[in-house]
């Protein structure tokens, strides 16, 4: 696993990649450059782990079940790998999580499964159903990393309470074609007594241009 770390001290983001995007893509496409006065200054350290997308979710040529068990993997990798070390190399106690598409939902998933290592959830554009990628099956594993199906059922005050000590804000488009999806999000988590922002940017679509915009305009709402 190939990863890009950016920054030189500051409060630890892992920034995941769109769909089967590589560990360079939001270095390719600005994002992380719009995030640069704050690298500068010291206040942020980004990382930027790569994906497996393409073998787990992606993956049409394996069972719908060895889909979910591949992307399990590899959020185990992310947990004990990504996020331990850099929470070693800031000496934080919790880490910020981020993403664009479908690396909004790798960042809303591992969040809201694991809240006692994460503090801030930054999506834009995220798509949050993996319905789509298992052809009718579902089982456990799917149910419970299915954020739209196990966040309403989730009734653990243990949860629940990290949840809410969370920052959260959700970034959409206009015209975005994951906005009803944001809009679902935001309603499950009204319904839940969770506080968090739901951003949609007038004129916006699904593109980079918006999500560099929207990048630093949220980072700096959380480490100002």
């Amino acid at each position: 696993m190939e990863m890009l770390v950016f920054g030189h001290s500051g409060y630890p983001l892992i920034l995941f990649s769109t769909a089967k995007g590589r560990y360079y893509e939001t270095k390719d496409f600005g994002l992380v450059g719009s995030a640069e006065h704050l690298l500068d200054s010291g206040k942020i350290k980004i990382y930027c782990p790569d994906t497996i997308d393409g073998e787990s979710w992606y993956n049409y040529s394996i069972t719908p079940a060895d889909r979910v068990k591949t992307y399990i993997a590899y959020e185990q990798m992310i947990i004990y790998d990504v996020i331990e070390f850099a929470k070693f190399e800031t000496e934080s106690k919790k880490v910020g999580v981020a993403g664009c598409s479908f690396g909004g939902y790798h960042a809303l998933n591992i969040a809201f499964k694991h809240p006692n290592l994460i503090d801030t959830l930054i999506s834009m554009s995220g798509t949050f159903d993996i319905k789509q990628f298992i052809n009718g099956y579902y089982d456990d594993s799917c149910y419970f990393n299915n954020p739209p199906d196990y966040l309403p059922n989730l009734t653990d005050p243990w949860y629940v309470d990290k949840i809410k000590q969370m920052k959260i804000i959700l970034g959409t488009g206009e015209w975005d074609n994951t906005l009803n999806e944001n809009k679902q999000m935001s309603n499950i988590l009204n319904a839940k007594g969770i506080i968090h922002h739901l951003n949609i940017l007038q004129g916006a679509g699904h593109d980079w241009k918006w999500w560099c915009e929207m990048f630093p305009h949220y980072l700096s709402k959380i480490v100002s």
